[in-house]
C-alpha cells in the first residue's frame, strides 16, 4: 500500500452508494446482483473453500491477524507522531472500506433484493386465535405421524446420525426441493461444525453465515433433532436469504418435504414450538390444556429440546439479541430479531396457497 493509497477506502464508498440504488431498486438488484451476479460467487466458494475438511472462518481469522501484524510491523517503521497518526487513519480507513466493500459484494446485497415472501405472493399477517387454532392442531397431526416413523416408544429422541451424513442429507434435500418454491438458487453450500463444542451458544449464537467466507456453521450441542432445521436455515443464508423469518420459512418448507422422517419431524417440530410460544401468550389457560392433551413421546422431546437449550448459558443473551437486532434493522430487516417469529404466518399463508392441510 503506497503513501497515499485509498484503495480500499474509496471501493467501499463506492459500494455503499451502489447499495443505496440497490435500496431504491429492489427489482433491478433481484435480477443484477441475487440472479447473476451472487450465483457466480456461490459456485466458486462451494467449489474451493466449501471442500476445506475445515472451517474456513479459522482463514479468514488467520488473515485478520496477519494484517494486524503487518500494520504493527509498518507503523513502527514510521518516524514521528504525524507520519504514524496519519499511517494509522489511513489503515483503519482502508480496512473498514474492505470489510464493506467485500461483505456487501460477496452477500450483502442480498438484503435489498425482492423479499423472498413477495416473489412467492405470500401475504403473512399475525393469526388470530381461531386461525392459531387450527393451524397447531395440523402441526400437531403431522408431528405425531412423523414421529411414529422414527420411533415407536415415548423415549425422547436423542440422537439420529453422524453430522456429516446430516449435512449431506439436508444439502441433497435443498437441492431437490427448491423447486417447490420456484426459487432459482443454484451451488452447494457448506455448513459445518464450528470448535469448540458450545462456544456459539455462549456467544448466543445457535447458526451463522459467514459472508467472508461463504460458509455457515452451527455449534456442535445442539440438540440433535434441532440440528436438521437449523442447517437447513444456514443453507438458505448460503443462498442469499438474508431475512431470518424467510429462511425459517424455506428450512421449514426443505424439512417437510422431504421423504426423509427425521427432516420432516424437525421441520414440523419446529414449527409447533412457534405456534405453542403464540397460543401461551394468547391463551395462557387453554395452552396448559393443549399440552396437557400432547402424547407422552413429543412432550419427552420439547422437554428435551427445552433442557438441551438450557444447558449451556450465554454470556449475555441481552446483548447478543440487541446487536443483531441492530445489524438486521441497519440492512433494512425492518423486524430485526423479531423476524425470527414470523415462521408461522408464512406457513399459513404457505398453506393456504398450497391448500395444505396435513
Amino acid at each position: 500500500m503506497g503513501k497515499r493509497d485509498w484503495s480500499w477506502a474509496i471501493l467501499g464508498v463506492v459500494a455503499l452508494v451502489i447499495r443505496y440504488f440497490a435500496i431504491q431498486n429492489p427489482e433491478a438488484t433481484d435480477e443484477i446482483y441475487s440472479r447473476i451476479f451472487f450465483p457466480g460467487i456461490r459456485n466458486v466458494i462451494d467449489l474451493t473453500l466449501g471442500n476445506l475438511p475445515f472451517p474456513s472462518v479459522y482463514l479468514f481469522i488467520a488473515t485478520v491477524f496477519f494484517v494486524i501484524g503487518l500494520f504493527i510491523f509498518r507503523f513502527l517503521k514510521r518516524a514521528g507522531w504525524k507520519a504514524k497518526s496519519m499511517y494509522t487513519l489511513q489503515a483503519l480507513t482502508n480496512g473498514l472500506g474492505a470489510l464493506v466493500f467485500f461483505f456487501l459484494v460477496l452477500w450483502g446485497f442480498n438484503y435489498h433484493r425482492t423479499p423472498i415472501f413477495k416473489q412467492l405472493s405470500l401475504n403473512p399477517k399475525a393469526l388470530n386465535l381461531e386461525q392459531l387454532k387450527s393451524e397447531i392442531e395440523i402441526t400437531r397431526r403431522l408431528t405425531i405421524q412423523y414421529r411414529a416413523r422414527i420411533s415407536s416408544d415415548s423415549l425422547a429422541i436423542n440422537s439420529i446420525m453422524d453430522y456429516p451424513d446430516l449435512e449431506r442429507l439436508v444439502r441433497a434435500n435443498m437441492y431437490e426441493n427448491l423447486e417447490i418454491l420456484g426459487l432459482n438458487f443454484t451451488g452447494k453450500p457448506r455448513t459445518k461444525l464450528f470448535p469448540p463444542p458450545g462456544f456459539m451458544r455462549k456467544m448466543g449464537i445457535l447458526g451463522i453465515y459467514f459472508p467472508f467466507t461463504g460458509e455457515s456453521y452451527i455449534d456442535p450441542t445442539l440438540h440433535p433433532l434441532e440440528q436438521p432445521f437449523t442447517v437447513a436455515h444456514e443453507m438458505a443464508h448460503s443462498y442469499g436469504v438474508t431475512d431470518e423469518g424467510e429462511a425459517n420459512f424455506i428450512a421449514w418448507v426443505i424439512c417437510t418435504n422431504s421423504e426423509d422422517p427425521i427432516l420432516r419431524y424437525s421441520g414440523h417440530i419446529r414449527l409447533l414450538q412457534y405456534q405453542m410460544r403464540d397460543l401461551y401468550r394468547m391463551t395462557p389457560n387453554e395452552y396448559k390444556e393443549w399440552v396437557s392433551r400432547l402424547p407422552v413421546g413429543i412432550r419427552n422431546d420439547l422437554n428435551a429440546l427445552r433442557e438441551s437449550s438450557q444447558a449451556i448459558k450465554a454470556y449475555s443473551l441481552e446483548l447478543s439479541q440487541k446487536s443483531n437486532d441492530i445489524f438486521l434493522k441497519s440492512q433494512g430487516v425492518k423486524a430485526g430479531v423479531n423476524s425470527y417469529q414470523q415462521l408461522p404466518m408464512l406457513a399459513y399463508s404457505w398453506r393456504k396457497r398450497m391448500n395444505l392441510e396435513d
